[in-house]
């Protein structure tokens, strides 16, 4: 039951994090590209892949904690959902390169990030 709790809060703690970085990415940026979901799924990627690596290979840590942090936090911080709607909304008003290209750019540097935080927690 604990475990649960743990993953709640995370999730809830990453909920709010995504929205409100959400609003301010969107009120710097309001060019048609969904930069903001953008980078969440990037920082999540990459913060994903070093924490997981820190925690599991660097760190001695709570498994309690890798659940909030995550499966709470990150699972509910990132936002795969949103990008996928996002990706259909553009197809459906005529916007196939933009589309395209944050497909594109969100699953070549979404793997970036995974792999630029694995290897960054090894080296530290």
């Amino acid at each position: 039951m604990r475990e649960l709790w743990v993953i709640a809060l995370g999730g809830a703690l990453g909920a709010l994090t995504r929205y409100e970085l959400g609003l301010w990415i969107s009120n710097k940026w309001n060019q048609g590209f969904p930069l903001h979901t953008f980078l969440i799924n990037i920082t999540g990627a990459f913060l994903l892949g070093f924490l997981n690596i820190l925690f599991l290979e660097r760190m001695t840590i709570s498994p309690l904690w890798r659940l909030g942090i995550g499966v709470g936090f990150l699972g509910a911080y990132t936002t795969f959902s949103t990008f996928g709607f996002e990706v259909i909304t553009l197809l459906e008003g005529g916007s196939y390169i933009t589309a395209a290209t944050y497909t594109l750019l969100s699953i070549l540097i979404g793997f970036a990030g995974v792999a630029l935080g694995i290897g960054l927690a090894r080296i530290i």
